[in-house]
């Protein structure tokens, strides 16, 4: 079995590591030469805990090499990034792009999945392009949609046991795309078809990004009722039949942050609470950046010769990764520098070595030199922070994120 996996990004790279690593042959594709090149030389370009190890052993197996363009293979995987556009409508030209790439390559008896997350009817309309192109194929090739659904730092594992719904376009196709998860995927694997697989992926996020809403709806509630709403969600889920999420700045990364877009762009008549639910996410960032500039202003008024030091903690989307796409944090991080370029700030990020436009400081000097210091992010090194030290009362501390909850 030879594969080749389109895209060696934050999902891409670690399943095609996995596939590696239970003896299939694997090419991994990415338009990125310095992704490619990292990845040849067994080099991580993402943090994800274990996976270099994994990296290194399949590059010396000689079971994985990557390159920046396609190849004739038995299957082939497209894991590329789905945005949306202006209007939150969104763009499928990464999938479609890659799609067209691999045609030339395919063959009968050859299996077409997409990964990418997608709006209902893209792989139908994938597998049209692609007939469209090479009508001999028609019904010679296996063609299905399976997404992935796993946690950023928790990725080798799920990408193992976690159960995987994977659609065909066709019974055939689901049965041929089933034989290959099969192989490394513990979990079990649940047949259905394209359209309904699509749909599940964007379900299950949309879910999710209503249940945060509800906990941040609920945190901006308590901050007006001078309740602690940190308390208030651990005493509501004693009850047995109550599971609140815990408030944040928002929501971020590639998934929960923009997959209930693909829902309410197709159906914006009847997906309200979908579309309520990410108003209010996104609302939220902008709340917590009003405490931050309220929090500069009260300093400035009790301090008038003194210019504050503000420590914004956490930038990337979620806990203990690098990841900073859609993230909250950088949104709010850039509104409050924009709008009070009085203050002087010092951006604390523990998982990145660099941040475009912004000079990071380390955890343990934010914290004793601020005078406000905002939790943008609840990482691990900030929850060792001893809150009760010599300058608590002396600082203002946002704890947006929960780290001293």
């Amino acid at each position: 079995m030879k594969a080749c996996f389109i895209g060696l990004g934050y999902i891409g790279l670690p399943t095609a590591i996995i596939a590696a690593g239970h003896d299939i042959e694997v090419i991994g594709v990415d338009i990125n030469p310095a992704i490619v090149e990292k990845t040849n030389a067994a080099r991580l370009h993402i943090v994800e805990p274990g996976l270099d190890e994994l990296l290194k052993k399949t590059i010396a197996s000689g079971k994985l090499r990557a390159q920046t363009t396609p190849e004739p293979a038995d299957a082939f995987f497209i894991v590329v990034p789905t945005p949306f556009k202006d209007g939150h409508q969104p763009d499928i030209s990464y999938v479609e792009a890659a799609t067209r790439s691999v045609i030339p390559h395919l063959k009968e008896g050859d299996l077409f999945v997409i990964e990418s997350t997608s709006p209902v009817g893209t792989t139908e309309q994938m597998a049209d392009i692609i007939f469209a192109e090479r009508p001999e194929l028609k019904d010679k090739i296996y063609i299905a949609y399976c997404p992935e659904r796993v946690l950023p730092g928790n990725v080798i594992y799920e990408l193992v046991h976690n159960d995987r719904v994977i659609g065909g376009i066709n019974d055939a196709s689901t049965r041929k795309a089933s034989m290959f998860y099969g192989k490394f995927v513990k979990g079990h694997l649940h047949p259905t078809n394209s359209r309904t697989a699509e749909m599940c992926k964007l379900t299950e996020n949309s879910s999710r990004d209503v249940q945060i809403a509800f906990a941040n709806e609920l945190s901006m509630i308590c901050e007006q009722a001078g309740i602690n709403v940190w308390e208030l969600i651990r005493l509501a889920n004693r009850h047995p039949r109550v599971n609140i999420l815990w408030p944040g700045a928002g929501v971020g990364g590639h998934c929960i942050a923009v997959d209930p877009y693909f829902i309410t762009a197709a159906f914006p008549e009847t997906a309200r609470l979908i579309a309520d639910a990410r108003d209010i996410n996104n609302s939220k960032a902008q709340w917590c950046a009003d405490r931050i500039e309220n929090a500069i202003l009260r300093f400035r008024a009790d301090n008038p010769d003194k210019t504050p030091v503000v420590a914004l903690m956490g930038v990337a989307f979620k806990p203990d990764i690098d990841d900073l796409r859609e993230s909250p944090a950088r949104h709010i991080i850039d509104r409050v520098i924009e709008r009070n370029p009085e203050a002087r700030y010092m951006v604390v990020e523990p998982y990145v070595d660099q941040l475009n436009g912004l000079p990071l400081t380390d955890v343990d000097t934010a914290w004793q030199q601020a005078d406000i210091v905002a939790f943008l992010t609840a990482h691990t090194p900030f929850k060792k922070l001893d809150c009760k030290d010599s300058r608590s009362g002396s600082r203002e501390v946002l704890d947006f994120a929960g780290v001293f909850k």
